[in-house]
């Protein structure tokens, strides 16, 4: 998106201006300005930096982040940043000629700097390490054929669908901030540890609940290939009819390999995402016969209800799957 040269010279001001007052804020005991790439990751940052932060989030609940378009609007908004924390791993595309834009020049977090990030190789292999799986060649083949022809090659980012990752996020949020506002370091210790101690919380809970479901029965169908990581974390077997990204295209093939895998693997529950076109779903389940289980969250929170934060989505997402599986196999 090309932003007009009038608009740019206007944020040019802000930008001298922020040069000269950025760090002055953060020493002053004054709320920093800190900007977070999309809700999930703005929830997180808000959790640790509580009211010592002026806090904008780009991409919003309910908003696709693979295909925003940044706004001027946005561009002033990261130029008048102390800090801008991202998630990385490709996820923002839009991201460097929004930095460019804004000429912003102050620290970029990556919140996910030492995860074991998950590659379509390992997405395809992983279910083969746990041991409760029996998988013939022939499923596994059929796996890696649905899946060869979106996102050969790629990283998954969808990181934060593990809690396990999730810590990994607070930390590096953490250290971030305290680089900025060293003054605020109690605060954000004392706020990442409680929220912390609510993730571990929820990740017993969760594990404790996955297991109540027989492992054979945990196979479900998503709109894109949004949660290997929870799947990697919590053994339940996702499948898709597009990649990483809501901007992939299923083709007519895709499609029909994916009806042939639900029938053959007896793939009991597919659900709709709040980001996706319903269409696609909705058409699977009517040629296979399978009732849709729910709405999933997972590249973005929803505006209100449980959802509307990272840990109420974590648990909605697990609450709507293991209910519509229950019902499947009861």
């Amino acid at each position: 998106m090309k932003i007009k040269r009038s608009k740019l010279l206007a944020i040019a001001f802000f930008i001298t201006m922020t040069n000269f007052t950025g760090l002055s804020h953060a020493r002053s005991g004054e709320p920093v300005n800190v900007v977070a790439t999309f809700s999930v990751l703005g929830d997180m940052v808000r959790q640790i930096g509580g009211n010592r932060i002026n806090l904008t989030t780009l991409v919003g609940a309910d908003s696709d982040a693979h295909v925003y378009q940044p706004t001027p609007a946005d561009a002033q908004a990261v130029a008048e940043a102390n800090l801008l924390i991202i998630n990385g791993v490709g996820f923002e595309g839009w991201l460097e000629r929004l930095i460019k834009a804004s000429n912003y020049n102050n620290p970029v977090i990556t919140a996910t700097n030492g995860i074991a990030l998950i590659n379509v190789e390992e997405d395809e292999s992983h279910h083969d390490e746990h041991e409760d799986h029996e998988k013939h060649e022939d499923e596994h083949d059929n796996k890696k054929d649905l899946h060869a022809d979106h996102h050969h090659g790629d990283t998954d980012p969808h990181a934060w669908m593990s809690l396990a990752n999730a810590k990994i996020y607070v930390n590096n949020i953490t250290n971030g901030l305290i680089s900025i506002d060293p003054k605020g370091e109690g605060i954000y210790k004392r706020n990442a540890k409680d929220y912390l101690t609510k993730i571990n919380a929820l990740e017993k809970q969760i594990y404790n609940q996955v297991n109540s479901i027989p492992s054979n029965k945990r196979k479900v169908v998503t709109p894109h290939d949004a949660f290997g990581y929870l799947s990697a974390a919590y053994n339940i077997e996702f499948f898709a009819p597009v990649g990483f990204s809501t901007e992939s295209e299923a083709s007519a093939g895709d499609v029909a390999k994916l009806i042939r895998q639900i029938k053959n693997d007896d793939i009991s529950a597919v659900f709709i995402e709040n980001i996706s076109d319903h269409r696609l779903i909705s058409q699977i389940a009517r040629e296979t016969g399978i009732r849709i289980g729910g709405t999933l969250y997972a590249d973005a929170l929803a505006k209100h209800g449980p959802a509307s934060t990272y840990l109420g989505m974590m648990q909605h997402n697990i609450n709507t799957l293991l209910s519509a599986l229950k019902k499947q196999y009861k």
